[in-house]
């Protein structure tokens, strides 16, 4: 019966979780943008750095997590350019028209913008044609960005 009970609450109740864990905006699961990495980092260093959690700025409704203040400073400066084009979530997937989750190491700086993908085999379709994807995602953002 105990087993019933959790089959049932797995197949209901995490469709519903996940819905809702996708709802915002920006990809912050456990109110953490990009995972707790720096933004900023990703274009002062060149790779994926873990944020401090002492070190956190709200914004968009997420926080925001930092390697050093320096980071966060510049960061709230000018988030718009440092922040991830789609929130942070796949930029394949919204080219697709869906919302999927991120992994820090999947990432690419194009034209300035910071994008992320699913994972490392995602983003090398992303990379086949990253101008078409752009410009497929840019269309559908706007209606996926407060949806599920």
């Amino acid at each position: 019966m105990k087993r019933l009970i959790l089959y049932f609450a797995i197949v209901f109740c995490l469709p519903i979780t996940t819905a809702l864990a996708q709802k915002s905006p920006v990809f912050a699961p456990g109110g953490k943008a990009l995972r707790g990495y720096d933004p900023v980092a990703y274009f002062a260093e060149g790779k994926p750095v873990p944020g401090d959690s002492a070190i956190l700025y709200a914004y968009q409704g997420a926080n925001w997590y930092f390697a050093s203040t320096q980071n966060r400073d510049t960061f709230k400066a000018n988030p718009e350019k440092y922040a991830p084009q789609y929130g942070g979530y796949c930029a394949y997937g919204t080219s697709e028209g869906h919302k999927a989750p991120t992994e820090p190491d999947a990432w690419t700086i194009e034209n300035g913008k910071l994008y992320f993908n699913y994972n490392k085999k995602v983003q090398t379709l992303w990379n086949k044609d990253r101008p078409g994807h752009i410009q497929k995602a840019n269309m559908n953002w706007p209606a996926l960005k407060d949806k599920d």
